[in-house]
């Protein structure tokens, strides 16, 4: 088994602190090597003047930076870019950049591969081999920044809906987020922060607990559970009404709204029932759906619906007192579905 060398980024702000002074510095040494990381972006350690020699020479003999190669990049005519990155032991993973009028949003993968199995996802195509560290999502997001550095621009929302089950690597996930939140580090506001998860239960309740004011993302895809235990092996284990049931609990603990993935897939999900479905569902919770328009798969069989009838079921909702959104189709030209471009690389498709 290769073993790696750790990356600088897979330490949060405070256990970099104490890995400092565990290596006899001093504790505003922390402030330093974050500012030359997150707010300079920095690769090589000898750049970072203040740090002193016997420091430089001491993080460059036990810690690498960037764990990332470029192995493919595609952009579309809409400004979405696609990147393909491989990691120190060869697996490969997915990033996004979405241009939006609101800002650059960047979606992260927490894990090689995904164990999930929803059917209408190319994540799956490849079973999970593997977490990310926090570094390796972290370098995602750093070597974006790094490219709109260019431009002047800045990242200003992070995603964690990659490949993979963020809940499934929640400790990872958890420390990531807070580290890009965090004044010395990105400082990106917690709000413009989201994860999204299938609905493992007892993440979500261990999610409520932590008082954060990040956002929290459910992928639905359907009405009922028939139907979401079709597209969502998960289901079988947290069927809707206990999802539901934890939900509200984390709405009264945490106060925050939630929000509802649900990719419209023709003549599976997006009939009149369905919407009807939903807003029983969601009626009395602060909550929002997001209709997205489904990249299509080929080797699934799924079909996505046109505009004009997303817009009718989105109508529907609205008129049923349902607050949603219709998210804006990004990456048509390119390999836009969440896992394509690598399980391609892979010969998976």
């Amino acid at each position: 088994m290769m073993v790696m060398m750790k990356t600088i980024y897979d330490y949060t702000y405070d256990e970099l602190k104490d890995l400092l002074i565990g290596l006899g510095q001093k504790s505003y040494r922390t402030n330093q090597l974050f500012f030359w990381l997150y707010q300079k972006h920095t690769l090589e350690f000898n750049m970072m003047s203040d740090l002193g020699l016997p420091l430089i020479s001491l993080l460059e003999e036990k810690y690498m930076i960037d764990p990332l190669t470029l192995v493919k990049r595609q952009q579309s005519q809409d400004g979405t870019v696609k990147y393909l990155f491989k990691l120190e032991d060869g697996c490969l993973i997915e990033t996004v950049l979405m241009v939006y009028n609101y800002g650059n949003s960047v979606c992260v993968s927490s894990q090689v591969g995904c164990n999930m199995g929803c059917t209408f996802c190319a994540s799956g195509l490849l079973k999970k081999s593997r977490n990310l560290s926090l570094g390796e999502m972290m370098a995602q997001v750093l070597y974006v920044q790094r490219e709109l550095d260019n431009s002047l621009a800045r990242i200003s929302h992070v995603v964690v809906m990659g490949s993979g089950e963020p809940f499934d690597n929640y400790d990872n996930v958890l420390g990531f987020m807070k580290t890009i939140n965090h004044d010395r580090g990105l400082a990106i506001g917690a709000r413009h922060i989201t994860v999204s998860t299938c609905g493992i239960i007892p993440r979500i309740k261990q999610f409520s607990l932590e008082k954060t004011q990040f956002n929290l993302a459910i992928s639905l895809h359907a009405s009922n559970d028939t139907l979401r235990s079709k597209l969502m092996p998960i289901n079988q284990v947290y069927p809707i009404a206990d999802l539901f049931q934890a939900l509200k609990e984390y709405s009264q603990v945490s106060n925050r709204r939630i929000t509802f993935e649900y990719i419209l897939l023709k003549g599976v999900n997006d009939f009149e029932t369905n919407a009807l479905e939903l807003s029983r569902l969601i009626k009395g919770m602060n909550a929002y759906i997001n209709l997205i328009p489904y990249n299509v798969v080929d080797e699934h069989g799924f079909k996505a619906v046109n505009m004009l009838e997303a817009m009718k079921f989105y109508d529907k909702l609205m008129k049923l007192g349902v607050k949603c959104t219709l998210r804006q189709e990004h990456g048509n030209d390119i390999d836009a579905a969440c896992g394509q471009l690598r399980a391609k690389t892979e010969g998976k498709l």
